[in-house]
């Protein structure tokens, strides 16, 4: 699919972006990356396999667009992190749970659907949230490092399937989190301001973390703010958001009041780190803007029907919370089958939760530009701290 031209704003960020890095270029010390490694924390966001391999497979249509095939990824194709790592011209991230085909030379992934920053009381089998948060992915990261360098010294097969170490320290350390912390807040009957009151609490578990994983070598971090979470199909009407609580373009403005909130002490948490941690770059990445940007000007990126699901069934959004796409149920006495739409690239959201490959590409072309990041490089650059 061939995507219209992006914003005027866009491309002026575009432009100064190019300026910054033409006037700080190699005499400035500002060098492109030239990343070994991705190593992933985040949900069902960048879950390149993981909750698939652990718990039971996403069934078709998932996959559809470009694996032909369900990949372990909750979307018709690739993920935001599917698309760093071409533009990086590393290999797709193998998730560290999959225990079968995986390689993990160049990185591994950590993700898991429905995980969170903090602990949650509600697990998967009761419709809650993965026992993986972000703590237990440092767990797993820190297992890693010390057996994946302890198989390479065995030599033989392990030494094509793992990192040698030096890739630690000169890796790239994305993280994606919070917006099944907010969730579980919202669906666990807390009010706005009760979810609101929680944030500080989650950025400072946050902030933790992601030292303990400094604390173990890692040194370049690009770490995405939560996401428009009152423009998914899933709170529109998982929540019955009322008509005077959506904003112009049809969102819930309490729930994205609060992912507002929760980006604002990311940010500061972002910004904080880097302060306390100067031998690290942190990257903080902006991508609430572009993904509201989708719902509020889709016919600037090509899309249709901003809100409704792609792969879902009946009512004003095309989805329903008891047979969800690729399930088979009765809805009023009728059996029914819920596929894809005949275009999801022409679609935001994918199954009411998550976004589409298109969707995906045009948020990954835009943040990879630095664009929405702060301090304003792109991808390639991150490694850099000024």
């Amino acid at each position: 699919m061939v995507f219209p031209c992006c914003s005027n704003m866009f491309r002026f960020h575009v432009v100064i972006v190019s300026i910054l890095i033409a006037l700080l270029g190699p005499s400035h010390g500002l060098q492109e990356c030239h990343f070994p490694a991705i190593f992933n924390f985040g949900d069902s966001n960048s879950d390149t396999g993981g909750f698939s391999a652990s718990y039971y497979q996403h069934p078709s249509p998932y996959g559809e667009t470009f694996f032909h095939m369900p990949a372990g990824r909750a979307s018709d194709g690739r993920l935001i992190v599917d698309f760093m790592a071409e533009s990086l011209g590393l290999p797709y991230l193998s998730a560290y749970l999959n225990s079968l085909g995986s390689n993990f030379s160049h990185g591994a992934n950590f993700a898991y659907d429905a995980s969170t920053i903090t602990p949650q009381s509600l697990g998967l089998s009761d419709g809650g949230y993965s026992p993986f948060y972000l703590l237990i992915q440092y767990g797993q990261f820190k297992q890693f490092m010390s057996r994946s360098q302890m198989l390479l010294k065995q030599g033989g097969i392990y030494e094509d399937l793992v990192p040698v170490e030096k890739f630690f320290g000169r890796a790239l350390y994305t993280v994606d989190m919070g917006q099944n912390d907010l969730a579980a807040g919202f669906y666990g009957n807390k009010s706005i301001e009760q979810v609101n009151a929680s944030v500080p609490s989650m950025i400072d578990t946050f902030a933790a973390d992601i030292k303990d994983i400094y604390n173990l070598g890692a040194r370049s971090f690009w770490i995405h703010s939560t996401g428009p979470i009152g423009c998914l199909t899933y709170i529109l009407v998982g929540l019955s958001v009322s008509q005077d609580q959506m904003d112009s373009v049809g969102c819930a403005k309490p729930y994205n009041d609060v992912a507002q909130y929760f980006n604002q002490e990311l940010k500061r948490a972002v910004s904080q780190l880097r302060q306390e941690l100067p031998l690290a770059s942190f990257t903080y990445v902006d991508v609430y803007s572009v993904k509201y940007s989708l719902f509020s000007q889709p016919q600037k990126y090509g899309f249709e029907q901003p809100l409704l699901t792609c792969c879902g069934y009946g009512g004003k959004y095309n989805f329903n919370g008891d047979v969800r796409c690729g399930q088979t149920g009765k809805i009023n006495g009728t059996q029914i089958y819920v596929g894809s739409c005949k275009n999801p690239q022409l679609r935001v959201i994918w199954d009411g939760v998550h976004y589409t490959e298109a969707a995906n590409k045009i948020v990954f072309d835009q943040i990879s530009s630095g664009a929405f990041s702060d301090p304003r490089l792109p991808l390639k650059f991150a490694c850099n701290r000024i």
